[in-house]
């Protein structure tokens, strides 16, 4: 992935749906989600089994989130093989940018999330990019 696209994604991405976002303090997601919160992004959580996180109204899925919030950047924390779905819905909400987080890689559904259009990004952290950005 370029430089280029992933300061491209987070300079046009103000409010980042975390899908699989946890709510417990120790897991990556919240730590990554906690961090970007901080540097002045908006968090929507994506957890059917969680009422909030990190202070914010989780939702069961990016549909849902979408009827109450403009989504910008779709992050994901889920196994590649569950990114198909996520990817389209992220293309029919209109977000800008999906975002898989580092492990998580599936190439068919990154090719039809840039072929609408959206930035992709695989197999990175968010929160370390940024903090390498600066």
């Amino acid at each position: 992935m370029s430089e280029a696209a992933i300061r491209k994604s987070l300079a046009n991405c103000k409010t980042i749906a975390v899908v699989g976002l946890s709510p417990k303090p120790h897991r990556d997601s919240f730590r990554v989600a906690k961090y970007m919160q901080e540097h002045g992004f908006r968090i929507v959580p994506i957890n059917p089994n969680a009422p909030e996180v990190l202070g914010e109204k989780a939702y069961a899925s990016l549909t849902e989130a979408a009827m109450h919030e403009r989504i910008d950047m779709v992050n994901c924390f889920r196994n590649s093989e569950d990114i198909p779905p996520i990817a389209a819905e992220a293309i029919a909400i209109g977000a800008k940018s999906l975002w898989l987080q580092i492990g998580v890689v599936n190439d068919a559904a990154a090719k039809q999330a840039a072929d609408a259009g959206l930035v992709v990004v695989q197999n990175l952290c968010l929160m370390v990019e940024h903090r390498q950005l600066g």
